[in-house]
C-alpha cells in the first residue's frame, strides 16, 4: 500500500480510470460479439463508433484499431456468404526448381486457406 499522499491519490485516480477503461474496452468486446452473431448495418456503426471512442481515450492503437475495424467489416460483407474447403489440386503439373517449387507450394496453401 503507497504510504505518501500523493501516492494514495495516485492509486485512487487509476483505479477510477481503470473502471472507466475497462467499461470502454467490454464495451467493444460486445459489439464485436454482436456483429459475429447478427452482422447488420447498425451493428456495424456500433461497433464502429465503440472503436473509435476507444481511440480517442487512447485505449487502442489507431493501427489496431484499423484491424478490427477490417474484420467487421469482412464479417458484413460476407454475411451470406458459407465458407468452403477448396480441394487440395496440384499447383501445376510443370517441373520447377526446388526453390520456385517451395514458393509456389506456399502461395497455394495461402490461397487454399482463404
Amino acid at each position: 500500500m503507497p504510504i505518501l499522499p500523493s501516492a494514495k491519490k495516485a492509486l485512487r485516480s487509476s483505479r477510477a480510470k481503470a473502471i472507466v477503461n475497462n467499461r470502454i474496452k467490454s464495451r467493444v468486446k460486445n459489439t464485436q460479439k454482436q456483429m459475429v452473431a447478427d452482422p447488420t448495418q447498425k451493428n456495424l456503426e456500433s461497433a464502429y463508433s465503440a472503436i473509435d471512442k476507444a481511440v480517442k481515450k487512447h485505449l487502442f492503437h489507431a493501427n489496431k484499431a484499423a484491424r478490427l475495424k477490417s474484420q467487421i467489416a469482412k464479417l458484413a460483407s460476407n454475411k451470406p456468404a458459407k465458407v468452403k474447403k477448396a480441394s487440395a489440386k496440384p499447383a501445376s503439373t510443370k517441373k520447377q526448381s526446388s526453390s520456385k517449387k517451395a514458393s509456389t507450394t506456399k502461395k497455394a496453401a495461402k490461397k487454399a486457406a482463404k
